[in-house]
């Protein structure tokens, strides 16, 4: 969660000053029983012990020394309670992985231990709680009432936090059902630890301590590995998934997209050895995407450069591992980096860089992961890679290069739609034939038939240009997709090709010649012209009516000319 840097001095100066004098007066008014020090110890290990070993549970982070601060209260008070509360946080600040951007989160932290401690306390106190006492009724509910007033405090005072930086949380989450049930868990703990610490001294730190310990750190582990197989099962989807995008944009964006919502990054870079320069083919900052360019040798000299040579997946946890081998596109602000190179063809390609502002944000665990991942990756840009070129020829005609008809039939469809949305103004369809060929093929032969073809197909891509769409409808016959074009414009770029191709000498081989020699030709076109909306509706009536426009106004009226579709 970023909050603003008003917010977080706020946070500090809340904490100075409420804490270090509440604390003190704690210490001046609040009930307090003479310590045992030898009990005392024992408790603050043990509450020390709970926090190094949290475990995981759907997502949510469960730390429950609450156990052993319901026995420090219920013997000791509240200033012996908070005290602990707040040393705990030491251990906490690790797992958060603390640094100076989200320290306002330890400082609040200890600012609402601090109010909890003390409201829960005192609300106990009044109530009519005697510290020590051994009377089991009166320990069951004023245990209970303390320790449901813990956690109901706790998620207050984290939802009022969430309203004031400009959240709009809902008070009963799924960490409040999750710290519910670690109350119903923990609070027979507490409540026995209390009693039996009281009867048997330290002796309960081994009956009751080391066990409950053992516990939590078989159920972390247990977490663990479910995460861990969690995540491989993510892995796994999103491998089958990137295996279904056609194209390598497809592919870059799911990968980068997913690689950023299943690990703590705040920056992705995709360096890819380009003919043996490297490049950024893909920079995510914050979210966003980024163009950035930067010299071959800057980046080969880098931790990129690095481990694209050895081709080891390699972790950094903090800046100080990197820094002497910084690359130019890594800002200072990151700590903990990692750096997988992405092979294919048994060859590395390139290398994906993770970044984030966190020390020790990455666990080695996830290095693996992101290494199947880059792997995924690969192969499926060199899949779409062949599907792309699978499909280009399948819609390529081979002797002219231009479109074919499977092409033409899905690009007209595709432009009609966007003209029954309003994407387009009109649509316009020129359709071409040349004449007399079959008179060409005949005196000349095919091979000088397919000349003229290849060379009939050049002038008309090189006048269209990326204006439109250029196909081969089949034989002799092609046919313009002009987005946007009136009639009236669309008439006159096909009187320009008339022109041009009347105008235009032909080269042919005379094979069919006793002796072969090249002879210059020349050749004309007769076309046709329909506009839609106005002359049809849909992609198949427009192609028709420019097809009749060329056969009747046309050809039929001499050939060399130019025709449009009149109803």
């Amino acid at each position: 969660m970023d909050i603003s840097t008003k917010a977080k001095k706020n946070i500090y100066i809340l904490w100075l000053l409420v804490v270090p004098l509440g604390t003190y007066l704690a210490y001046q008014y609040a009930p307090i029983r003479e310590i045992d020090w030898e009990i005392m110890i024992f408790l603050v290990v043990l509450a020390l012990l709970t926090t190094i070993f949290p475990f995981f549970i759907s997502g949510t982070t469960m730390i429950l020394v609450q156990w052993v601060s319901i026995a420090i209260y219920l013997n000791y008070g509240i200033f012996a309670e908070l005290l602990v509360m707040q040393l705990c946080l030491i251990p906490i600040a690790y797992h958060m992985k603390t640094n100076r951007e989200n320290a306002y989160r330890i400082v609040y932290s200890s600012f609402m231990f601090f109010l909890v401690s003390v409201i829960c306390g005192a609300i106990v106190h009044l109530l009519g709680f005697q510290l020590g006492s051994l009377v089991v009724k009166e320990v069951l509910i004023f245990g209970s009432i303390y320790a449901i007033l813990y956690i109901i405090l706790n998620h207050l005072f984290l939802y009022v936090r969430d309203v004031l930086v400009g959240l709009k949380p809902n008070f009963f989450t799924r960490d409040f059902g999750w710290d519910a049930i670690g109350l119903l868990m923990t609070l027979p703990f507490g409540l026995s630890l209390y009693f039996l610490q009281s009867y048997v001294g330290t002796s309960a730190f081994w009956l009751l301590g080391v066990p409950f310990i053992l516990i939590t750190l078989l159920i972390r582990l247990y977490s663990d590995s479910e995460k861990v197989n969690s995540d491989l099962n993510k892995a796994s989807e999103f491998g089958h998934e990137l295996a279904e995008r056609m194209t390598s944009k497809e592919i870059i964006d799911m990968f980068i997209d997913r690689i950023a919502n299943m690990f703590p990054m705040d920056a992705a870079y995709i360096v890819d050895d380009l003919y043996g320069s490297f490049e950024i083919l893909r920079a995510i900052e914050d979210g966003e995407n980024r163009d950035l360019h930067f010299a071959h040798e800057e980046l080969a000299n880098s931790l990129a450069g690095i481990v694209y040579e050895k081709g080891v997946p390699t972790l950094y946890n903090k800046q100080s591992e990197w820094i002497h081998i910084k690359p130019p596109f890594l800002k200072l602000e990151m700590q903990s980096v990692m750096a997988v190179p992405i092979y294919r063809n048994q060859k590395i390609e390139g290398v994906l860089v993770l970044a984030s502002r966190n020390k020790y944000s990455f666990e080695a665990y996830q290095l693996k992961i992101v290494h199947l991942l880059c792997s995924y990756f690969a192969v499926s840009v060199e899949k779409a890679k062949y599907v792309r070129a699978a499909v280009a020829k399948s819609e390529r005609c081979e002797l002219t290069k231009l479109h074919n008809y499977r092409y033409l039939d899905r690009q007209l469809e595709s432009d009609m739609e966007k003209l029954s949305l309003g994407q387009y103004n009109s649509l316009s369809l020129i359709m071409m034939d040349i004449d007399k060929f079959k008179a060409v093929n005949d005196t000349f032969g095919h091979h000088s038939g397919n000349l003229i073809l290849q060379e009939f197909a050049q002038i008309i891509k090189r006048e269209i240009g990326s204006s439109g769409t250029v196909a081969r409808y089949g034989g002799e016959e092609f046919v313009i997709l002009l987005p946007n074009y009136t009639k009236t414009e669309a008439l006159h770029i096909a009187e320009q090709l008339r022109q041009k191709i009347e105008q235009t000498p032909f080269i042919v081989q005379a094979d069919l010649d006793q002796a072969a020699s090249e002879k210059i030709i020349f050749i004309t076109a007769s076309i046709g012209v329909s506009t839609a909306p106005d002359d049809g509706d849909e992609g198949m009536s427009l192609l028709r009516n420019a097809d009749r426009a060329l056969y009747t106004g046309a050809k039929q009226a001499g050939r060399n000319r130019v025709a449009e579709y009149v109803r």
